[in-house]
């Protein structure tokens, strides 16, 4: 071949793969060979993309040019501008992505701050810049004003929850069922409560919390059905209901709408009142609540006697005569104790429940029990009848560890209703009552649910007492007004349940993924491994030190006369013993340390040449066998 035809066939070549990495990167279809499909999207999220029906902007801004920016931050929005052009893709033509990088002083800086992104600085220093999502329809925007990578397995999520959301122009209605004052003393019991002296109680933080992603409509528990129009049905510490809300929480249910219960097998506040009420010759207040037949119908186990004991998850109290303890019916739980695969808990660290009950998945249940937060395995039951007066010890004395409890579960999948034979009858009237009968044939107009739709979403936990600011907030005065500071998760834990619950079915099919990073877990193994060897070797050198120094010391304590130190054979032999013995473990230690660098190098020498070699090698197989092919 000359050396024109040599030059032009090269050059054929390098025009060849250029248009091959654009014809690659024009085609609409990818292959994911990640182990978690990280660079797939959800079913969830292709259903609701092709739900849009007016078109919505994606503004990305990155400022790629910032001195300083970390190659995690640089990384990161490589991965956040790929998983927005697969959002692009399956839009059908509804989504548009604009990638701004706003350069200091410029038009695109101010629109970026107006939007209300906020510039970072990276904690190596360097100039600040943006990261951050603008999603627009019509009159209607909401942003992402800083992506975070430690969010990445819940990247998909927060993109497809600000594009919902951005189609929303009305809060979602959030109904709530609850014999607790999470809403702050009621009109009717306020009268009562100044007859007896008593100032009224404040609203909880967390409806504040929910408030601001929900319209809350209480409900009362004598009513007989739900108000129309609710997107998420928020059940806390359920007594007295009539059996008609009950079916009507069921279908509700089961019409594919989620529902959040919380259920106690001994509620604190009510303890409380039962105390105050006795003062005042009033009855005892029924501290444990449940709601039998729904549990039972969703096949979910719960027992309202029995509250869970943890000896490793104790909190630490002060009691009466001021001495500290550990009370294992007050749990505090950590940031392993939470599901790290779901969303509502993944990003949790602490929270803490006050004498919780237990959840189980009844045997042969046809729903999907997932727990979101559980015990240690130091877990036990405890009779909630004999906690009144027993002290922590005697308490401890009675849990035998039987495994992990959970306290928190996520239910999913088709239910069965609670209620075969349909809603429950109208009670007879009473003598001289009349019944509206008109209103009560068209109650329930449509023929009632048998079993879910689809797919139904329950969240339930076995305790009330972690929604109140005692256990949750730390409050204080802050100039004039009444501030908080968390103690915990507890606010967060709600917050995340509710709006997680609150999304479209579509969002709630979305899990968190797997990350892009991949640690060198082989080489951090062989590190952890070399490193013991040489703790092992530091630890016996500090031993013959300490032999040799105490010997030494023995020996300076033989003085003579003139108060000066003798340097006897013996000492001049301890000190030489104890150089060389120095100078052997130094000589070990480098020998240890080479041995680690040279089975870390050769690690990735040996993954260099098979990067170098699998692509070579492959293309000459499909050579071989073409050229096998061709002759045959």
């Amino acid at each position: 071949m000359k050396f024109g035809t040599k030059t032009a066939a090269i050059l054929l070549l390098l025009v060849a793969l250029v248009l091959v990495d654009y014809l690659a990167s024009s085609i609409p279809a990818r292959l994911d060979a990640t182990a978690d499909s990280i660079y797939s999207l959800s079913p969830g999220t292709k259903t609701m993309l092709g739900k849009i029906e007016d078109p919505i902007t994606l503004d990305l801004y990155f400022s790629k040019d910032a001195s300083g920016l970390p190659i995690a931050y640089k990384n990161y929005a490589a991965r956040v501008r790929e998983m927005l052009r697969q959002y692009v893709r399956a839009s059908h033509g509804k989504l548009t992505l604009n990638i701004i990088n706003p350069k200091p002083d410029t038009p695109a800086e101010e629109k970026a701050t107006a939007a209300g992104l906020q510039p970072q600085v990276s904690r190596q220093g360097g100039e600040p810049f943006y990261f951050g999502l603008v999603v627009t329809q019509a009159d209607q925007q909401k942003t992402i004003p800083n992506f975070d990578p430690n969010r990445e397995q819940f990247l998909e999520y927060d993109l497809s929850k600000l594009v919902y959301s951005v189609q929303l122009i009305d809060k979602p209605k959030l109904g709530l069922i609850t014999s607790l004052p999470l809403q702050g003393t009621s009109p009717q019991e306020m009268q009562m409560m100044a007859m007896m002296h008593r100032q009224p109680q404040p609203g909880q933080f967390v409806i504040e919390e929910w408030s601001d992603t929900f319209n809350i409509v209480p409900v009362e528990a004598t009513a007989t059905e739900l108000p129309a129009g609710l997107d998420v049905l928020a059940v806390v510490h359920p007594e007295n209901l009539t059996p008609k809300l009950q079916f009507a929480i069921d279908q509700f249910l089961l019409g594919g709408k989620p529902v959040f219960l919380a259920v106690d097998p001994s509620s604190q506040y009510f303890k409380r009142q039962g105390g105050q009420q006795a003062m005042y010759g009033g009855p005892q207040p029924n501290v444990s609540s449940d709601l039998p037949k729904l549990l039972s119908a969703y096949g979910i186990h719960y027992d309202p006697t029995k509250v869970v004991g943890d000896l490793e998850k104790a909190t630490q109290v002060q009691t009466a005569n001021g001495a500290l303890t550990r009370y294992p019916i007050w749990l505090s739980l950590t940031k392993d104790d939470f599901n790290a695969k779901a969303l509502p808990t993944a990003q949790l660290n602490s929270a803490m429940f006050i004498e919780a009950g237990s959840l189980s998945a009844q045997p042969g249940s046809a729903t999907t029990f997932t727990p979101l937060v559980q015990t240690s395995p130091q877990a036990g039951d405890v009779a909630a009848a004999a906690l009144q007066f027993a002290q922590p010890d005697e308490i401890a004395k009675q849990i035998t560890p039987t495994g992990k409890k959970t306290i928190a579960a996520l239910v999913t999948g088709k239910f069965t209703t609670a209620f075969p034979d349909g809603a429950p009858k109208d009670e007879p009237a009473k003598p001289g009552e009349k019944k509206d009968t008109e209103s009560a044939d068209h109650a329930h107009p449509t023929p009632a649910l048998k079993e879910s739709k689809g797919t139904s979403t329950l969240f339930v936990v076995a305790d009330t007492d972690w929604l109140f600011d005692d256990y949750s907030v730390r409050k204080y005065n802050l100039f004039g007004q009444t501030a908080a500071q968390p103690l915990n998760d507890n606010l967060a834990f709600a917050a995340n349940t509710v709006e997680f619950l609150g999304g479209s079915e579509d969002l709630i099919s979305i899990r968190g993924k797997g990350t892009s990073l991949r640690p060198f877990t082989v080489v951090k193994a062989m590190e952890v491994q070399a490193q013991q060897k040489y703790k092992e070797k530091l630890t016996e050198l500090d031993t013959r030190l300490s032999q040799v120094q105490a010997k030494l010391t023995e020996l300076q304590g033989k003085k003579n006369e003139g108060n000066r130190l003798v340097a006897t054979p013996e000492i001049a032999k301890a000190i030489d013993d104890f150089r060389q013995q120095q100078a052997a473990i130094r000589g070990e230690r480098r020998q240890i340390r080479a041995a680690l660098r040279e089975g870390i190098e050769s690690l990735g020498n040996r993954l260099l040449i098979i990067n170098l070699l699998a692509s070579p090698l492959l293309v000459g197989l499909f050579g071989i066998w073409f050229y096998r092919h061709r002759r045959r």
